[in-house]
């Protein structure tokens, strides 16, 4: 018998994005295109590409941006979906939207990231030139503790 409904979960590492068991039917990405998945599908196992997965249940249709991921189908009733990063929508100009806001913190938070990074190299690197040179009379413990100040 095939069953009317599927259920639905897709987490990352930290969290589960959405959770649902009303699914009738499902869509995604992988490299081979797009597919869909309604109940009673054979088991199913896919990478999934960074797409916008889409799935109808007793509310409308929902979306969810993923940045990758693992999809499995089971027994025709389960899809779960394991991703790096996902964000939901309940419509694609919205989610377009979020993705593209979520992405500007994440150059702006890399770019500060990678400017701590140089300042500290470029501390590490003043402080071994003063080591080196002698003129200071510090100790390699002193200097390495000055820089992590």
């Amino acid at each position: 018998m095939i069953p009317k409904a599927m259920s639905l979960t897709i987490t990352t590492p930290l969290r589960i994005v959405a959770e649902s068991d009303r699914v009738t039917s499902f869509l995604a990405e992988d490299e081979s295109g797009g597919f869909g998945v309604m109940p009673g599908h054979v088991d199913l196992l896919s990478v999934l590409k960074s797409c916008v997965v889409r799935w109808r249940d007793g509310d409308g249709w929902r979306y969810c941006a993923l940045h990758g991921g693992v999809l499995t189908v089971t027994d025709g009733k389960a899809i779960r979906i394991a991703c790096r990063e996902g964000v939901l929508g309940t419509d694609l100009p919205t989610l377009d939207k979020e993705v593209g806001r979520l992405r500007d913190e994440e150059a702006r938070q890399s770019t500060g990231a990678r400017l701590s990074q140089a300042r500290l190299h470029a501390r590490a690197i003043r402080q071994i030139m003063r080591h080196l040179s002698g003129s200071q009379g510090v100790t390699v413990d002193a200097a390495v503790e000055e820089i992590f100040q």
